[in-house]
This record gives structure tokens, C-alpha cells and sequence, in this order.
């Protein structure tokens, strides 16, 4: 028994983080809030030590429904590029990073489809099984955001209906119940996350969680999907993260990025890694 909550303890998704106190500092949290438009709010806030025993700083970018808005999928084929890049090179309003990508080559290594073209197929391991971000999808379609789950067939990414398909996760919920995970290193362990939510009020939220530093220790995805669940998420879903998680918008600050990436090893918002694809906000 004593083994047993050893392990659990230090897997770090034993139930007893998940307590009361920090839904009620998340919900009770005094988020720093900057109006981009209208209809976009940035909410920033540095959880001191306490949010899952832990120091973690959240980046929210929410944006509310409207016609003159619209979401939308970038990527290059081959070469990487900053989250800040794409975002300025589309006069977006604001980034997110994207799914996974082959770091030595470029490119996404789920399947990527844009304007109804594949750009990308998964790359399925040795035995031709999917891995587990290779079982849900962001979709867009004229320029609204959803989220779809694995049906079971071999060809259910090119049988949704949206222009532009990023197929990424692990999904985390779907119609507000949360999706099984698996034990494994990736989920239970602690890195900076990138995750996109659409709320019960329709609300579409682009987070970041920064980590791998002692401001913000990062979370694992069962705590991430606590904390979208008190984010009030109807659905869920795990992006790339680690030191690809940024979030960009446009005319923040000294360079528009919001988090602090982690790929420099340093608390400061130069740290970003080149991706190859991203998450856009724009205007029609």
C-alpha cells in the first residue's frame, strides 16, 4: 500500500491535488484583463504557489462569436517558423501554436488539411496504430472552431466537415465529460501546455501554461483538465506543448507574445521554438 501511494504521489495526478481550494482560486482569481477588440479579452494570471501545490502562470485569450471574426488554421509545409511569425506574417490578431511537427524536417506529423486540400497524413507508429494525438481535431469551418472526436475509422479526419483540419489532442472533454487518459510519461507529467476550449456560452479560449521554470512548474493533463473544467469548457483539447507553447497577439507589449516559452530555458518572452503550424485569429 505504502508503494502504491508513493507511486501515485509522485506521478503528480493522485485525486487529492485536485482539491476545492484551488477550483475556488481559480474561480476567486483576480485575472489581469486587456481588451484586444470588442469582442477579445486577454486574461493573464500568476497562480503564487497555489494552484496544485504548485506556482503556474495562465495566458487565456477569449473570444466571443461574431460575424466580423474569424479562426483560422496556418502552417508551412516544410520549414518552421515562430507562433509571433505566422501571427504577423497573416496580419492576424493573435496565435496559438499548433499541433505536433517533425523538428528535424518540418512539417506536422498529424494530418493537416487546408482549403480542402491534405497537406499533411498522420504517421502512424511501427504497428499502424494511431497515438493518442491522433484521435480528436480542431475543425474549421468558414471560420468557426470545433472540436471532434475519433469515431474508430481509418478515414474519419477526411470525413469532417470544415475547410481547414488539425488533427491534434489528447482530447481532454467532450460535452462536459471528461475523456480517459492513459498513465502514461506524457500525461502525467508536468510541462508547459497549449490547449483551446469552447465554453458552454460558445466561447472559444486559446491557453497557455507556462512551465519548466520555478515562476510555473507546468501541469500535467489531468490537472490541465481540472482547470478547463472550472474554465467552465463544454469541449477540450491538448495541443503541442513543452517549448512550443506561445501565444502571440498582435501589439501586446514589446513583441506580442504573451507567455513565457520555454525554449530559451529563461523567464522572459524571447524564448519561442519555430512550429509548423499554428491556431489564427483574424478579422473578415
Amino acid at each position: 500500500m505504502k508503494l502504491l501511494f508513493a507511486i501515485l504521489l509522485l506521478s503528480g495526478y493522485y485525486s487529492s491535488a485536485f482539491s476545492q481550494t484551488d477550483s475556488i482560486n481559480v474561480v476567486k482569481a483576480h485575472w489581469k484583463k486587456t481588451r484586444i477588440t470588442s469582442e477579445v479579452v486577454l486574461k493573464t494570471y500568476w497562480f503564487n504557489n497555489n494552484l496544485f501545490d504548485s506556482n503556474q502562470n495562465v495566458s487565456i485569450l477569449e473570444i466571443k462569436p461574431k460575424k466580423r471574426l474569424m479562426l483560422d488554421l496556418g502552417y508551412d509545409a516544410k520549414k518552421l517558423i515562430t507562433t509571433s511569425d505566422f501571427g504577423k506574417s497573416t496580419n492576424s490578431l493573435a496565435a496559438l501554436n499548433g499541433t505536433f511537427f517533425d523538428i528535424a524536417n518540418g512539417g506536422s506529423v498529424d494530418f493537416i488539411k487546408s482549403d480542402g486540400i491534405v497537406i499533411h497524413e498522420n504517421r502512424l507508429g511501427k504497428n499502424g496504430q494511431r497515438s493518442g494525438h491522433q484521435k480528436s481535431a480542431l475543425v474549421f469551418d468558414h471560420g468557426k472552431l470545433s472540436i471532434a472526436k475519433f469515431n474508430g475509422d481509418v478515414s474519419w479526419e477526411k470525413s469532417l466537415i470544415g475547410e481547414d483540419i488539425m488533427v491534434t489532442g489528447p482530447l481532454l472533454i467532450m460535452d462536459q465529460v471528461d475523456e480517459k487518459l492513459d498513465s502514461n510519461a506524457f500525461n502525467i507529467t508536468r510541462h508547459p501546455r497549449t490547449a483551446v476550449a469552447i465554453t458552454k456560452n460558445k466561447r472559444v479560449l486559446l491557453i497557455t501554461i507556462d512551465g519548466r521554470n520555478e515562476n510555473s512548474a507546468g501541469m500535467n493533463l489531468f490537472e490541465l483538465t481540472k482547470l478547463l473544467h472550472w474554465l467552465k469548457s463544454d469541449d477540450a483539447i491538448n495541443l503541442d506543448g513543452g517549448g512550443s507553447t506561445t501565444l502571440w497577439v498582435q501589439g501586446y507589449a514589446q513583441n506580442g507574445v504573451v507567455n513565457y516559452p520555454s525554449d530559451n530555458k529563461k523567464w522572459d518572452h524571447e524564448g519561442e521554438r519555430k512550429v509548423g503550424n499554428v491556431v489564427l485569429l483574424k478579422k473578415k
